[in-house]
């Protein structure tokens, strides 16, 4: 007999070091600059490959996965997913990091659908299946906080390849985990995967992806990102159409009429567009702006993804008091709130006025996610579980990079705005972002250096703090629109509620 619990903790296992891995890296990034000379068109692509390779081949491996079964590409993604690290963390130049950092995207896309949809497969009574989704759930937010404490904590004591060389013994007792304890579970009715959709689905992601990101960067005014961006969009209209034409599609389109699965997706990916921004300005806030290490910045975000654990766990015990809508409605609201809180961030703070906030919007995601999820898995035939799981981290994806473009262009707009600079400073580089700013205030004498500085963080309070309101206006938004779109979905979704649903 299979156990349920051991193999929801290899699936957390593996989801915990994923969502470390994606923001492991942001405090490694000046030793890179140090050690391989690293250009910034090479840090951007060091940083971004990975989400590109990931974002792009979720859906086709949530596909795979329900062909030749979700243990056997979890297996194998793991060990790619080690051995990839492996390379990582010794490249000698930032051209092979580069690759190898495209290699994990790969071996993550095998990896991510796989849990989730395991869970989906191991856990078949509703309110067990709810509870696992809330503690994987809750996994996925503590891996993002406690990425910067962990990068933080090797990169005081070692060279930045330590900070991929953790991913190796983890992935090791998942794979030992995984062939004790994991069944196999697969379709045993798909065909062959449509090439022309695998193609159609990678080239609109990344095409996309990369519009998004390089508009955060570059802006608008280079012609590839705008192309990039309508290519990926008529590239990803094609998927969808090819998907009701071909006998066996990668997404079954049927799914987005289904009001718990559509307006789950939507939700998700408009509340991590909110996020998502949030989370990197909150890292310059706290050490650009109140002078913190950046391993006391990683250790002051840590109880938002603490609470985010919370918050999975606890969302299961919410939904028959308030409904699943009410739950997710509660989640975003809360984050609204705490968005609200931080439109009162100034140039000095005690911690503990902080942290309540921290507490609340964590928290509030956990619910928000954690239902969201259990309804994308609850309304998809368990035979196509690693296609909606896909589906699902997608949008994660794509909501993510949206936010650091929209909300990137806010703040630095806002900043540029409210930039009073001193005599005789130059606006070339103070003028574009507070980092730059006080890299040039660091070449001035001590008085217009302190005048720069002072300048330049009023500033960027100013955009933190509109891109705070408008953060929160987009959250209280999408909870309105979870409170009515997911309004009737049952507090519990049996298997036979869903069989007439699809039917």
């Amino acid at each position: 007999m299979t156990n349920k619990w051991a193999c929801l903790a290899v699936a957390c296992v593996a989801t915990l070091l994923l969502s470390l891995d994606l923001t492991v890296l942001h405090l490694a990034l000046p030793s890179l600059v140090a050690d391989l000379g690293a250009s910034s068109t090479q840090l951007l692509w060091i940083g971004d490959v990975y989400g590109f390779a990931l974002a792009g081949l979720l859906v086709t491996m949530g596909n795979v996965g329900d062909r030749i079964g979700r243990r056997r590409l979890l297996l194998i993604g793991a060990t790619a997913f080690g051995a990839a690290s492996v390379v990582t963390a010794y490249a000698p130049s930032a051209e092979l990091l580069i690759a190898a950092r495209a290699l994990l995207g790969v071996a993550a896309a095998t990896i991510m659908p796989s849990t989730l949809s395991i869970v989906r497969n191991v856990f078949t009574e509703p309110g067990e299946r709810t509870a696992a989704v809330g503690i994987w759930s809750g996994m996925s937010a503590a891996g993002f906080a406690v990425g910067p404490v962990v990068g933080g904590l090797l990169l005081d004591h070692f060279w930045w390849g330590s900070v991929f060389l953790i991913n190796v013994p983890v992935m090791a007792l998942v794979v030992v985990g995984g062939l004790l304890v994991l069944p196999e579970s697969r379709n045993p009715d798909a065909g062959r995967i449509d090439v022309p959709s695998v193609l159609l689905s990678f080239g609109g992601v990344v095409a996309v992806v990369y519009a998004v990101k390089e508009a955060a960067h570059t802006g608008l005014e280079h012609a590839d990102v705008p192309a990039a961006g309508v290519a990926g969009v008529a590239l990803l209209v094609a998927f969808g159409w090819r998907q009701t034409r071909v006998p066996e599609p990668l997404i079954d389109v049927r799914l987005f009429r289904r009001r718990a699965f559509s307006a789950s997706i939507v939700t998700n990916l408009l509340a991590i567009f909110a996020m998502s921004a949030m989370m990197l300005m909150f890292a310059w806030y706290l050490q650009l702006v109140l002078g913190w290490s950046p391993l006391q910045a990683g250790l002051a975000q840590l109880p938002g993804g603490l609470g985010g654990a919370v918050g999975g766990v606890l969302a299961a015990r919410l939904i028959r008091p308030l409904g699943r809508n009410g739950v997710v409605a509660l989640g975003l609201a809360m984050n609204a709130g705490a968005f609200l809180w931080y439109t009162t961030l100034g140039t000095e703070l005690t911690y503990l006025t902080l942290l309540p906030a921290l507490l609340v919007g964590g928290v509030g995601i956990g619910f928000a996610f954690t239902v969201n999820n259990d309804n994308v898995l609850a309304t998809a035939p368990p035979e196509r579980a690693g296609a909606a799981a896909a589906v699902s981290e997608t949008a994660f994806e794509l909501g993510g990079a949206l936010g650091i473009a929209v909300l990137g262009t806010v703040l630095t707009a806002a900043y540029r705005a409210n930039l009073v600079l001193p005599a005789g400073v130059p606006s070339s580089g103070a003028g574009e972002s507070l980092a730059e700013a006080m890299s040039t205030a660091a070449t001035l004498p001590s008085g217009p250096a302190a005048e720069l500085a002072r300048a330049a963080r009023a500033a960027f309070l100013e955009g933190l703090h509109l891109t705070s309101y408008v953060a929160a206006a987009t959250l209280a938004a999408v909870a309105v629109v979870a409170l009515v779109g997911l309004r009737g979905v049952p507090k519990v979704i049996p298997e036979e509620v869903l069989a007439r649903a699809r039917s």
